[in-house]
């Protein structure tokens, strides 16, 4: 009997659910709409610039009223075509399909009297201007007719007006679907030139198939540069999230209109597109994934600060000259119909109605920025090895767990599918689909839990024991990851016993130690409220009041960031992230340095805090904190005997902190006076030691940008050397009106740093120099009555001769002062390893002990 009741066991259920969620995603579209929708809100969760090359003509509703109903006649077109031609536009595109006549009623009678009075000896071709007779009874009528005949011909107008320009890209329109037969008849030498001439053998399986198409009427599509297809492939949701680059009708395969718009800008021709073997087509350098059918995941740019992505003005403000068409000087413009009842709007992860036209100009930057999402190769294998893992995990795993680790694991799994998605969307372009694993994850977590609750409940005490204990352990959880708020909410729902009275302590503690004083004071009063007697709780609660009602959190001082360090007793050592800060060791130009300790391992360190918010204006802080934790991150990488490790870096409200290896010496600063300069020796050591740690850092693509003796410290006993506060000085270059504070003096800035050029390591062998120079004389290369001045010497002006200081120094230390200060970089020493070589070569042959007098002995 046991062995048919095994569909009652967990791992059948977990069986179960995974086939049948399989077949749901199959023969439903509930799972792939999940996707599509986790896929819109990754592209709306990631921040790119468009290209600012395009510029959007709308034929909006203002137009419509100011200029009549649409259609227009294309001799209004016509004219905006030459005036974005007269504004030397780069590239004109339209997305009007021009596949029928325009023909004036009046038009038709014109040319019928034409045809009679050429019957009377007048010519019938209105285009022969010549053989008009000038003189007899016709003669004037004809004239007129001619004059007639040229106002009404609009779509010659419009010929002409695309001849001019040159640079004019019509649409075309396909019908997609496989074709049953052959065509109705060849496409025209003018559609047809505008196909892929060279298409790589069996790539035409990858590409859509179309059995019918529209095209431009023959005058128009004659006079374009090229023709484009505006096709778009919507999903079932009708939601349009890919543009197929290519398209095939019969035998022949044809661009886009992003594509060909592209390629005109870029001055490239259909030589230049191809498609490419790995779903990959190709314009020119440009490399534009697809999927298997050269379809591009485009990019749809989001609005920024209330303004749209792109540029976009009324037609009838351009061809009135409300707006001058020099604006449009090299740039691509798109003119299209954007008012409501024209064309058909577009559903869009960024917009639920976008015009044509704006999807074109999303495409276009997508393809000319290399701004697009894929879907890599390996992604279904990755997608199929992840759904297994769960459905092993259900299986065989899950039923094992009790109820609170199951959840605690199933939560972090689905937590993790979640972050993995937008991860790999916003920092890669990458979509991987994890609705399906994560939707089989949800459905048999529940699906098995509740199994289990309606087996195994054994009355409400019982569950409410479980509840609790899911409770502490997640309040716990959250206690442990310093989401102390999350915490506080999971231990209010507990009893209050002293046990969890305990628990709400030791966090109330915690909102201490995090200087969140108001809190810590909330969580003591819950306590007072559920036990007045609980240890000392009527202490703390008067202690933690009186500290949240006179604290500012970071305070000022006087300085920024002030002190997390709060007189007298009785309050737990702060904590930033999870180092606990045991005093204060000084105050430098953004922030307070303390020692700190990490209490799980004892590590000793050096905290460097910086007040970020009190810096930086609150529309640039963001992306300040963004920079920091980039630079702190490379900088954490670096690993020299010769640079300060860096162990952490992390946010504690609005003071941003680096945790560091402390030091037991001090930096240069003191040394740098012609009364306490060091032995020359020792100043060559320590200065070929920093270019070594420089050369070190410039290998890995990092800059220091403020190498000066205050950023190097040196311990007198180990005779050590290390640079410090690398990316500091990145972080800093934000507040550019805050230089006195920020960036002190100009007198350790080299030429390119004043002219705002890029800043390679060039730069920090500048600085070096000057270092070198300070130590060694005890004055500064370059002095000014005023910052201007001193700027412009540094900038344009050689450094004063070293020997006026210090006639002593060796010519070969004259020397290396004299290169590492040139004014072009390329004048200088190149790397710090030809630095360091150049000082120890100096040393080898006598130049470190040629100084005897005049330098203070200070006893190293």
């Amino acid at each position: 009997m046991k062995s048919l009741t095994f569909w009652k066991s967990d791992w059948f259920l977990g069986v179960a659910i995974v086939l049948v969620i399989a077949l749901f995603n199959r023969l439903n579209d509930l799972i792939p709409s999940l996707e599509r929708k986790a896929y819109d809100l990754g592209v709306v969760a990631t921040s790119r610039i468009p290209s600012d090359k395009i510029a959007i003509i709308a034929i909006d509703a203002d137009s419509l009223d100011k200029i009549g109903r649409w259609p227009w006649s294309r001799e209004v077109l016509a004219k905006m075509t030459d005036l974005l031609a007269t504004g030397k536009a780069k590239t004109i595109a339209y997305t009007v399909l021009f596949s029928e006549p325009q023909v004036d009623p009046g038009y038709v009678y014109i040319t019928k009297l034409l045809d009679i009075a050429s019957k009377n000896g007048a010519p019938a071709d209105p285009a022969a201007q010549g053989s008009v007779p000038v003189g007899g009874p016709l003669g004037p009528f004809v004239t007129v007719l001619k004059e007639a005949e040229d106002s009404l011909n609009v779509d010659r107008k419009l010929a002409d007006s695309f001849t001019r320009a040159g640079n004019v890209v019509p649409m075309m329109l396909f019908e997609l679907g496989e074709p049953r037969g052959n065509p109705d008849k060849p496409l025209p030498e003018y559609v047809s030139k505008n196909a892929l001439p060279k298409v790589a053998k069996g790539a035409e399986e990858n590409v859509l198939l179309t059995r019918r198409v529209d095209y431009p009427i023959e005058i128009i599509g004659k006079s374009a540069a090229a023709l484009g297809h505006l096709n778009a492939t919507p999903d079932v949701d009708g939601g349009t999230r890919t543009e197929p680059l290519v398209l095939m009708y019969f035998d022949k395969v044809f661009p886009s209109l992003s594509m060909m718009i592209a390629a005109k800008t870029l001055n490239l021709g259909l030589d230049d597109i191809k498609i490419q073997p790995g779903e990959k087509v190709t314009l020119g350098k440009l490399n534009i994934t697809t999927d298997s059918l050269t379809r591009m995941y485009t990019y749809f740019y989001k609005d920024r600060e209330g303004r749209p992505a792109f540029t976009i003005d009324s037609f009838y403000d351009v061809i009135n000259g409300k707006i001058p068409v020099s604006k449009y000087q090299d740039k691509i413009v798109l003119i299209g119909p954007t008012a409501a009842g024209l064309g058909s709007a577009t559903v869009t992860p960024v917009s639920a109605a976008m015009p044509p036209v704006l999807v074109l100009a999303h495409s276009v930057s997508s393809i000319l920025s290399e701004h697009f999402f894929v879907t890599p190769a390996w992604a279904y294998w990755v997608e199929l090895l992840i759904f297994l893992l769960i459905a092993a995990y259900l299986i065989a795993l899950l039923p094992r767990l009790k109820a609170t680790q199951a959840l605690v694991i199933s939560s972090g799994i689905f937590v993790f599918l979640l972050v993995a998605h937008f991860l790999l969307m916003t920092t890669s372009a990458i979509w991987i689909q994890l609705m399906l694993p994560a939707t089989l994850l949800l459905v048999g977590h529940l699906a098995l839990v509740s199994k289990h609750f309606i087996v195994t409940e054994s009355g409400k005490a019982r569950s409410d024991v479980d509840l609790a204990q899911s409770h502490r352990m997640l309040g716990l959880g959250y206690q442990g990851q310093g989401q102390l708020d999350t915490a506080f909410d999971y231990f209010r729902k507990l009893p209050p016993d002293d046990s969890v009275l305990d628990l709400i302590y030791n966090l109330a503690l915690d909102f201490e130690r995090k200087r969140q004083f108001n809190k810590a004071e909330n969580a003591f009063k819950y306590i007072a409220e559920k036990n007045p007697k609980f240890k000392d709780i009527a202490d703390r609660v008067g202690r933690a009041k009186a500290m949240s009602e006179t604290v500012i959190l970071g305070g000022t001082g006087g300085h920024p960031g002030g002190t997390v360090i709060l007189p007298g007793g009785g309050v737990e050592k702060p904590m930033l992230g999870r180092y606990q800060v045991e005093k204060e060791l000084g105050k430098g130009a953004m922030g307070v340095v303390y020692l700190g300790k990490d209490p799980k391992i004892g590590r000793v360190v050096a905290i460097k805090t910086m007040a970020l918010s009190q810096e930086f204006d609150a529309d640039e802080l963001q992306d300040v904190k963004d920079r920091f934790f980039r630079e702190a991150e490379t900088a954490g990488r670096l690993n020299h005997p010769h640079i300060v490790t860096i162990f952490d870096a992390g946010e504690e409200h609005d003071l941003a902190f680096i945790a560091m290896e402390f030091l037991k010496g001090k930096d240069l600063a003191p040394f740098i006076k012609p009364e306490t300069l060091l032995p020359l020796p020792k100043v060559m050591s320590i200065i070929a030691r920093v270019a070594e740690a420089l050369s070190y850092a410039h290998t890995n693509n990092v800059v220091h940008r403020d190498i000066k003796p205050a950023n190097i410290m040196y311990e007198l006993e180990s005779d050590t050397v290390k640079v410090t506060d690398f990316g500091i000085a990145r972080i800093t270059d934000s507040s550019k009106t805050k230089t006195g504070m920020v960036l002190g003096t100009p007198s350790y800035m080299s030429p390119e740093q004043l002219s705002g050029k890029k800043i390679q390591g060039s730069s920090d062998l500048f600085l070096l120099g000057v270092t070198l120079y300070q130590m060694a004389c005890g004055h500064l290369p370059f002095t000014g009555d005023s910052m201007a001045q001193l700027m412009f010497k540094i900038a344009n002006e050689p450094h004063a001769d070293i020997l006026t200081f210090n006639p002593n120094l060796p010519p070969c230390l004259v020397d290396i002062v004299n290169k590492a200060l040139a004014k072009q970089p390329e004048d200088r020493y190149q790397t710090g390893d030809e630095l360091a070589q150049a000082i120890r070569a100096c040393m080898a042959d006598g130049g470190g002990a040629a100084v005897k007098s005049d330098v203070v002995d200070i006893g190293i």
